[in-house]
């Protein structure tokens, strides 16, 4: 699993991960797909990914019995995702792991960036990635978020000398979509199994459970891995509302200084309001000398 090593040694961070680029993706016109896995947990990252061969091969590679990561067991979903890394003279893959970490600060940021957006903008990352790698891609395939017609109208104008389509349950309407699902899901699931809590010198329980925010097993684990202090691990995406309802009624509450209005304020200190009033009083300057000096004044006839 040396393509989660990256994101496993600091969980914290998002990072990106990659097969090698076929070559014959560099000399042959090529399509692509692209998917995600982990959008609605409360736990974990999310991962996107990317799979891509070359057009004439097409049959071939959808022979391979692709299909929506969500309809094929997990032992499917590896055999399926070791026969995409064997076939590397044919077929090429990238993924980003977006952290929990990363996601939640991004949505409770001042200006608030979506998980749509989020969505959005690592298809296009992924799009750039393989690109620059010289692949010569002329069909994009990718599984929608939000509306379908806006988000093709979105990447077709970031990328107009590639064919884009974008579709509802595009996973499980173009194999090559369904491959990158696989990819997606089967690099989620390795760092589920492999995580690694930055978290010291504190016990937290490996059995979360699916990660959803319906699942008993998650909630039960949420409750019992707050600290009323410090709130949750890395782990957790701690935006999500049933976390925010968690934090707001078991961790402790936090005063700032500046919450209490009762205070006095200090002998000649003014109200920050003070600053956004309008002046009233005369509000004309005396010119610098530089000007008085030298009888300089300001013109108003140009005639």
């Amino acid at each position: 699993m040396e393509y989660i090593q990256t994101f496993i040694s600091d969980t914290r961070r998002s990072c990106s991960t990659q097969s090698s680029t076929p070559a014959i993706t560099t000399t042959e016109e090529c399509f692509m797909g692209i998917d995600e896995a982990g959008r609605g947990p409360v736990l974990g990252p999310m991962v996107y990914a990317t799979c891509f061969g070359p057009i004439s091969r097409k049959n071939e590679i959808e022979r391979q019995g692709f299909a929506d990561s969500k309809q094929l067991s997990e032992k499917q979903r590896d055999e399926l995702f070791g026969c995409i890394c064997s076939s590397s003279d044919l077929l090429g893959w990238k993924a980003e792991i977006l952290s929990p970490n990363d996601i939640s600060n991004g949505m409770l940021q001042r200006t608030k960036y979506s998980l749509n957006a989020l969505s959005h903008d690592t298809a296009k990352k992924l799009i750039r990635r393989v690109l620059d790698d010289g692949v010569l891609l002329s069909e994009v395939y990718v599984d929608t978020v939000g509306d379908p017609a806006k988000y093709q109208a979105l990447l077709q104008d970031t990328f107009p000398h590639v064919k884009v389509t974008v579709s509802k349950k595009a996973d499980s309407l173009f194999p090559i979509v369904s491959a990158a699902s696989i990819c997606a899901k089967v690099i989620r699931d390795a760092t589920l199994k492999k995580w690694r809590f930055v978290e010291r010198g504190v016990e937290i329980s490996a059995d979360v459970g699916s990660g959803y925010p319906a699942d008993p097993t998650t909630k039960r684990w949420l409750q019992e891995s707050l600290d009323p202090l410090f709130g949750y691990p890395s782990l957790v995406r701690f935006s999500w509302a049933t976390c925010t309802s968690i934090l707001d009624n078991k961790a402790y509450a936090v005063k700032w200084p500046d919450d209490d209005d009762s205070q006095p304020m200090a002998a000649g200190c003014a109200k920050i309001s003070q600053y956004f009033k309008q002046n009233t009083a005369d509000s004309s300057r005396k010119r610098h000398r530089f000007f008085e000096e030298r009888g300089l004044t300001i013109p108003s006839d140009f005639s």
